[in-house]
């Protein structure tokens, strides 16, 4: 299986912390935040990374090199113009191929990566965590392995396995995913999965400190080292 990880954004509520460095490449627990997902593609065994880029993509492109000290092989897909989530995977299907493969938001951390597969009829398989503080009313239900529009009680991760069918008939240019996920989950053909770990939406510079402190406690590096 392949990886996307999504870090095109412009990073705009993390201002003024953006105006210089992208927010992949913010430093959390003494690594950038997107070098916490490399670290944990490596060890869950996925080894080809696909990274769509556009705002300061230079920077990025030229801290993270084609992911050899990762123990990876990272291929950039570039945007002239950031084309949000749907448009930005949909340009980068190419460098994807034909399977489906794990996406990730560059702009979330969490203490796993989970890959599951794709059962025959879904389109895709969402991670969805509690719902967080700022995002109260949450995006979907979870009954029975799929994932539902009525009554929302959790919310997603940002973390999902993808199959490329489920962006045929797109046309290129920038659009989101979220809608195209609402139409699959109507037809039954999104399945998810309640994860319980640790997760963070590093949205604000208060919940990337928030994030700083819970990775430099004792706690987190107890259970890091342990077996």
């Amino acid at each position: 299986m392949k990886a996307m990880i999504l870090a095109a954004g412009l990073g705009t509520r993390m201002r003024p912390l953006t105006d210089t460095c992208p927010k992949p490449l913010l430093t959390v627990g003494g690594k950038a935040l997107i070098e916490h997902h490399l670290a944990h593609l490596a060890r869950a065994g996925i080894f080809e990374v696909v990274i769509n880029v556009s705002y300061r993509a230079e920077q990025i492109m030229e801290a993270l090199g084609d992911g050899a000290r990762y123990g990876l092989s990272i291929t950039y897909s570039v945007e002239q113009t950031p084309l949000e989530t749907g448009g930005g995977i949909l340009n980068a299907l190419p460098l994807l191929g034909e399977a489906p493969f794990l996406l990730v938001n560059g702009d979330v951390w969490c203490d796993a990566l989970p890959t599951p597969t794709l059962v025959p009829q879904a389109l895709a398989h969402l991670m969805l965590v509690d719902n967080p503080p700022q995002h109260p009313n949450g995006d979907f239900s979870l009954e029975q392995g799929l994932a539902g529009l009525d009554t929302p009680a959790l919310t997603y991760s940002g973390i999902a396995v993808i199959h490329p069918a489920l962006f045929q008939g797109c046309s290129p240019g920038a659009f989101a995913l979220a809608p195209l996920l609402k139409e699959a989950i109507a037809r039954g053909q999104v399945s998810a999965e309640h994860f319980t770990g640790h997760w963070v939406d590093v949205g604000t510079p208060a919940r990337l400190k928030a994030l700083e402190d819970f990775l430099t406690s004792s706690t987190h590096r107890f259970n890091e080292e342990s077996p």
